[in-house]
């Protein structure tokens, strides 16, 4: 039989595409159940009676959980598949959005841990699912990937407080309207759990004590990583209290909330021709680092102007992030100290991005002002382009030496 017939070529792209569409799915539910819960946290503070460094604790929580499970994600998917893990992942997401949304305190907290379980999954494994079965478009569907997360959870942070009005302010309501994002992606991954293959040898493994953990430059990708997420989950977990302590609606924080979240998508489109077009990539992260410090600022000492900092905020951010992934491929001589570094990487990077909200929170019950973090955020974006300048050398992490 010819293999190349056209009913066999029609089936093979429609598979192709069928995988696409569930990869773009499974990615919009990797930032927007966590990110939309910011626009109604005064609503669950008066419900529950909670302090800011309490409600701090519902962003923190899945982080925490990110950085335990994150590298594990790998071992999971070598026993069960990535394709049947994936589909598991998007269960617990979807159990946990269900869970959340049960109006007793508990249940917050512990829907929110869950969440993170599955997304913690879903964020090692998609990337190595890309690298293994599209190695010629990685660039092109991470940039799609990237847009997906960022207009997913644009939509749902725009989406929540008008949907809680909806309801009677009821958030529970609007926070359990999310599983929507679950359930589609669970019914188009749904033909892919006839596969059955192990992650790439670059995928995140457990965090342990290696050669990476001895490298000055490791640490130096890993802080320019961890620093950004530590100022990304800082604001994302609070610009709505802190546009409504200037003066904005709710509905409007949780607009401009959502304008943040999609400018974060969009360094994806263009920052891999600019990488590909530089020897090195310090001025780059100086740059992006920067940006993110000038936006601080302005969110601080000119409001009126909030809409243009969310979307400066977000484009910094954003191409911070994608940028120190970059660098985690670009540092390293192989395979197995790739999935090192990134399982380094990610542990730090999200046990410091951990610490942010509730110790802002704190911040916030002990000075009732938003100008400390802000300014303290604006400083660590100083220093996190200093870690960009060491990280974006053309250089690579020493290998391992052989042992004969």
């Amino acid at each position: 039989m010819n293999i190349l017939s056209p009913s066999n070529w029609r089936s093979k792209t429609a598979s192709k595409t069928l995988l696409i569409l569930g990869i773009l799915l499974i990615a919009a539910n990797l930032r927007a159940p966590i990110t939309s819960l910011a626009p109604l946290l005064n609503l669950i503070r008066e419900s529950f009676a909670l302090s800011a460094a309490a409600a701090g604790m519902l962003t923190t929580l899945p982080l925490l959980v990110f950085a335990v499970m994150s590298p594990f994600a790998s071992l999971v998917a070598r026993e069960y598949g990535t394709e049947r893990t994936l589909f598991g992942a998007l269960l617990l997401i979807m159990g946990g959005i269900f869970l959340r949304s049960m109006d007793a305190v508990w249940c917050l907290y512990l829907g929110t841990c869950i969440i993170g379980v599955g997304i913690a999954i879903g964020n090692v494994l998609l990337p190595s699912l890309l690298k293994r079965d599209f190695p010629d478009r990685i660039a092109t569907l991470t940039g799609a990937y990237s847009l997906s997360m960022g207009l997913a959870a644009a939509l749902a942070s725009a989406a929540m407080v008008s949907l809680a009005h909806v309801s009677g302010s009821s958030w529970p309501w609007a926070l359990g309207a999310l599983m929507v994002l679950p359930l589609a992606a669970l019914l188009v991954w749904m033909p892919q759990l006839r596969s059955h293959t192990a992650p790439a040898s670059n995928t995140a493994i457990p965090p342990h004590g290696g050669r990476v953990w001895h490298s000055a430059l490791a640490w130096q990708v890993a802080l320019f990583l961890g620093l950004n997420s530590f100022i990304y989950y800082v604001v994302i977990g609070w610009l709505p209290a802190i546009l409504a302590a200037t003066g904005y609606s709710a509905a409007e924080a949780g607009t401009l909330h959502g304008l943040l979240q999609l400018a974060t998508a969009i360094p994806g489109l263009v920052l891999g021709i600019a990488v590909r077009r530089t020897r090195d990539q310090r001025g780059l992260a100086i740059g992006v680092s920067l940006l993110t410090a000038t936006s601080l600022a302005g969110l601080l000492w000119f409001p009126s102007f909030a809409m243009l900092w969310a979307l400066l905020f977000g484009f910094g951010t954003g191409a911070t992030f994608i940028l120190g992934l970059t660098f985690v491929s670009l540092r390293t001589n192989n395979a197995h100290q790739t999935a090192a570094l990134s399982g380094m990487a990610q542990c730090i990077g999200y046990l410091l991005a951990a610490v942010g909200p509730p110790s802002v929170g704190a911040l916030y019950d002990a000075y009732t002002s938003w100008s400390i973090p802000l300014v303290g955020c604006a400083l660590l974006s100083i220093v996190m382009a200093w870690m960009g300048s060491l990280a974006g050398r053309a250089i690579q992490i020493k290998p391992a030496p052989s042992i004969n």
